[in-house]
């Protein structure tokens, strides 16, 4: 960990947190990481929350040898018939943000949010989540993330979709491919040299992909099977694209389902695709849309703007559909503003209001080679003026989002949306390409 994700790991519960758990007759306490019977109970209670089936010794084991890095925090019921077994739960972690221009920034992380169907409607998950964003602010994160799995509930405090993500089902026998012939090669290769592969290729992409993070422990072991505990591993197929000089320069993760009523026409999906150069990006799709007896191909947590959407020849073989992924809530907006890359040289005023009273105020950017954020009493006469909630300074901040289209729909008031909307525009879509 860096000083600061471990200054944040430790951190002390924060006491206005831990008086109003305490007042409502429950209590909260931080997973210790070598706490083995609390973290099975943590875990078994995370997975109550979003559906998955009891856990087994095996899987309790991995969870608890390969989640140590995260701040697990559980409140619990004395009055239980089991009250070892917490009601709600919640995990967090720094990790690194990247901006357009390419900088990275840390970022609060938050997972496992669950609260029992027998503890709604008691302010648990309002009350867990202020407190634990004030410890980060305590801690200093200047921003918070999160991908949900209801995207109604977070908006309250201060998150907003700021990368959204696509998933694609493509017909291959209608598709056609007019893209580039990539001059590499292509090899099979185990789950266990592709996931090393995929390791560092995305350090490599990360920075080039405003909104990506750095990948959370445990997850690449998760994703190609290569944990003792996973399930159906053996589904997945590895390949990997070689450049002509013999760097590996991107790889594919993939599975199969066969069609019963007609072979020729199975199913695949791409669950990874991570590729360093334009060639590599090629290769492994054409390699995938000529997949032998397969007659559609899927794949998500795409980018909106896929270069695959102009290798095929018919486009309408493709059927995307387009979600909310990716959930920042900035925290400290000067921090923030000013470690992000502009393409043009302005300045504009943003009058924040926060629905938890953290990044509340007037602060004037100074866009340009060189940025700058001032905290002022009163915005300057002269300049640009937007009035915004946080939720809405944290959608447009990768350039997800255009200010011109947040204030047609009423969310931003500004006397000059468009100067705005060029400030906060960024030449790379924003994505994520995992779920955390």
């Amino acid at each position: 960990m860096t000083s600061l994700g471990d200054a944040f790991h430790s951190a002390p519960l924060d006491e206005t947190l831990r008086a109003a758990i305490e007042a409502d007759g429950l209590r909260i306490d931080r997973v210790g990481d070598d706490d083995r019977a609390a973290s099975d109970r943590w875990t078994d209670a995370v997975a109550r929350g979003f559906l998955d089936g009891e856990r087994n010794d095996l899987q309790r084991g991995e969870a608890f040898a390969r989640s140590r890095y995260r701040r697990k925090i559980g409140v619990y019921d004395p009055a239980a018939v089991q009250p070892d077994e917490p009601v709600t739960t919640f995990a967090s972690w720094i990790a690194e943000l990247t901006l357009p221009g390419g900088a990275a920034i840390p970022m609060c992380a938050i997972s496992a949010v669950t609260v029992a169907p027998t503890h709604r409607r008691r302010r648990l998950l309002s009350r867990v989540m202020a407190g634990e964003l004030r410890t980060a602010v305590a801690q200093g994160a200047p921003i918070a993330g999160l991908t949900v799995s209801e995207s109604g509930i977070y908006g309250r405090f201060g998150f907003a979709p700021a990368a959204a993500a696509t998933s694609w089902e493509i017909r291959t026998r209608r598709a056609g491919w007019i893209g580039p012939v990539a001059p590499g090669r292509l090899d099979y290769v185990t789950r266990e040299q592709a996931r090393d592969a995929a390791a560092a290729l995305h350090e490599r992409t990360r920075l080039a992909s405003p909104g990506e993070i750095a990948m959370p422990g445990g997850h690449w072991d998760r994703t190609y099977g290569t944990r003792p505990d996973a399930e159906k591993a053996e589904r997945l197929r590895a390949v990997q694209y070689r450049s002509p000089e013999g760097e590996v320069e991107g790889v594919a993760l993939y599975s199969v389902s066969e069609n019963d009523d007609d072979w020729s026409a199975s199913n695949a999906t791409v669950h990874q695709l991570l590729a360093v150069t334009d060639a590599a990006y090629a290769g492994l799709w054409r390699f995938l849309l000529s997949l032998d007896l397969i007659g559609t191909v899927r794949a998500s947590e795409l980018s909106l703007d896929e270069p695959l959407w102009w290798m095929i020849a018919d486009q309408r073989a493709a059927r995307i559909t387009i979600a909310d992924h990716h959930y920042l809530r900035i925290l400290d907006v000067p921090t923030v503003l000013a470690a992000r890359g502009y393409d043009v040289d302005d300045v504009v005023a943003l009058e924040v209001t926060d629905p938890l009273g953290i990044a509340d105020g007037t602060f004037v950017l100074s866009a340009g080679e060189k940025p700058g954020v001032d905290v002022v009493d009163e915005a300057p006469l002269g300049i640009p003026r937007a009035t915004l909630g946080v939720a809405e300074l944290s959608a447009i901040l990768l350039g997800g989002v255009s200010p011109v289209t947040l204030a047609r729909a009423g969310r931003i008031e500004t006397d000059d949306a468009h100067r705005l909307a060029r400030v906060f525009a960024s030449t790379t879509t924003p994505r994520l390409s995992f779920w955390y």
